[in-house]
């Protein structure tokens, strides 16, 4: 409870709070990660106006733990996006006590205790980041931007940037319109080499997925039930760039009339 009360504490603009935790086996004893963040309003890639306290009962070298979080940062805070606009009081910070009893992890080598480690802190990290796409100053719905096929790892990433971070694709997502001209359009300016008429771009939500574009042109998907789909209140956007084998995904929310209203009446 003390937790929770203290993810409550540290809110400003969030409309709820914002906390996880996760329990992993390891070599020797039970380790466990929690973590409380608050962030809803200036949050673009390279985390921006956010603060999140991670703590763990794990063993770890002081330099694998900084590594561990590092990972876990560039897939998780690294690839929100609320409104573009970055801050300086970004924070995100882990500390460990060691008191679970496992034994303690000093090397990435063949270690399984690491590994097991790391992908447990990622899945702590994605839960919050969502929470807080999901919770962006006035918004009605989250946006997930999965760039699959790509180039790289790297290109998908600033791919998936580039889409989430798009006010036009947001404003539209609002709107529940299923303009994918739009996307098609962030991916273009993003200046990652591809074939546009290769991009095939679907969305998913509420139990439904829908073709919107085939090969860079219109797939001749039905209005309403894409009207449908956008009206989620979580919504995942597909592109498939069919030229590579690397992927990414980038966390956001839509744009709307609220966020106007609360920028244009906060005093920070």
């Amino acid at each position: 409870m003390a937790g929770v009360s203290a993810a409550k504490a540290i809110m400003t603009t969030d409309t709820v709070p914002k906390y996880a935790g996760i329990e992993v086996e390891l070599s020797g004893g039970t380790v466990t990660i929690g973590a409380m963040a608050k962030g809803s309003g200036m949050i673009h890639p390279n985390m921006c106006t956010m603060l999140c306290f991670i703590t763990t009962d794990a063993d770890i070298e002081k330099e694998l733990l900084q590594s561990a979080l590092s990972e876990a940062v560039d897939v998780s805070f690294n690839m929100i996006s609320v409104d573009g606009d970055t801050s300086t009081n970004d924070t995100c910070v882990i500390l460990a006590n060691g008191l679970a009893g496992n034994e303690k992890i000093v090397s990435k080598d063949k270690n399984d205790d690491y590994v097991k480690f790391k992908e447990a802190l990622k899945r702590v990290c994605l839960n919050i980041a969502r929470r807080m796409a999901g919770d962006g100053e006035g918004s009605t719905a989250l946006l997930e931007v999965s760039v699959i096929n790509a180039y790289s790892d790297s290109d998908a990433r600033i791919l998936a940037k580039s889409v989430i971070g798009s006010s036009l694709t947001k404003a539209a997502i609002f709107g529940h319109d299923a303009n994918w001209g739009r996307i098609l359009c962030a991916l273009g300016y993003s200046g990652c080499e591809f074939d546009p008429y290769k991009v095939d771009v679907s969305v998913l939500g509420n139990g439904k997925s829908l073709v919107l574009c085939k090969n860079g042109m219109d797939s001749g998907y039905s209005e309403e039930e894409a009207t449908e789909i956008l009206s989620a209140r979580e919504v995942n956007v597909v592109c498939d760039m069919h030229c590579g084998g690397g992927a990414a995904t980038a966390f956001g929310c839509d744009l709307t009339y609220d966020y106007v209203k609360i920028n244009a009446d906060y005093r920070s």
